[in-house]
C-alpha cells in the first residue's frame, strides 16, 4: 500500500479528528480562562505587562514587528474592546467545549450541530478579521475549517457504520 493511501486510512483520519478535538478543547479552555482574566484585568496592568515583555526586545531592535504590534495593541485596547474580547472568548470557549465533549462521546446529533456552530464562528471571525486583521482570528478560523471537514468526515463514517449494523 502506498504511503499516501495509508496516510488517509480511516483510522488515521479518526486519530487526526480526535487530536484536533483535543487541540480545540485545550484552546477552548484557554479561551475560557482568557475571557475571565481579560474581563478582570485593568488596561494599565495589560500595558505594564506588555511593556515588561517587550522592553528588552525593543531596546535591541526598536522596529521589531511583533513587539511593536503587541505594544500598539495594548495601547489601543479600549474598555469596549476589553468587554468584547472577554465575552467573545468566554462564549466561544464554553460553546466549543460543550460541542467537543459531545463529539468525543460520539453522539450523532452533535456532528451537524458542531458543523453549523463552527461555520457560524468562521463567518463571524472572518467578519471581525475584515476590521482587525488579527492573525489570531485567522489562525482560529483555519483550525475551525479543518475541524469542520474532519467532523463532517467522522459523521459520515459513524452514520454509515451505524446503518450497516442495522
Amino acid at each position: 500500500m502506498s504511503g499516501l493511501k495509508k496516510l488517509f486510512e480511516e483510522k488515521n483520519i479518526h486519530l487526526v479528528f480526535e487530536l484536533s478535538l483535543i487541540a480545540k478543547a485545550v484552546i477552548a479552555l484557554f479561551e475560557i480562562i482568557g475571557g475571565v482574566l481579560i474581563y478582570f484585568i485593568s488596561q494599565q496592568f495589560l500595558l505594564n505587562l506588555v511593556l515588561a515583555l517587550t522592553q528588552h526586545e525593543l531596546l535591541q531592535d526598536p522596529r521589531d514587528f511583533i513587539a511593536n504590534y503587541l505594544l500598539h495593541s495594548a495601547q489601543n485596547f479600549s474598555i469596549s474592546s476589553q468587554h468584547f474580547a472577554a465575552l467573545f472568548l468566554l462564549s466561544h470557549g464554553v460553546i466549543k467545549m460543550f460541542l467537543i465533549v459531545g463529539l468525543l462521546r460520539k453522539k450523532l446529533w452533535y456532528y451537524p450541530t458542531a458543523i453549523v456552530v463552527f461555520g457560524l464562528f468562521i463567518a463571524y471571525q472572518l467578519y471581525r478579521f475584515s476590521f482587525t486583521h488579527s492573525p489570531w482570528l485567522l489562525l482560529i478560523t483555519i483550525l475551525d475549517i479543518a475541524v469542520i471537514w474532519l467532523t463532517w468526515h467522522e459523521y459520515r463514517y459513524l452514520r454509515s457504520r451505524k446503518q450497516s449494523l442495522v
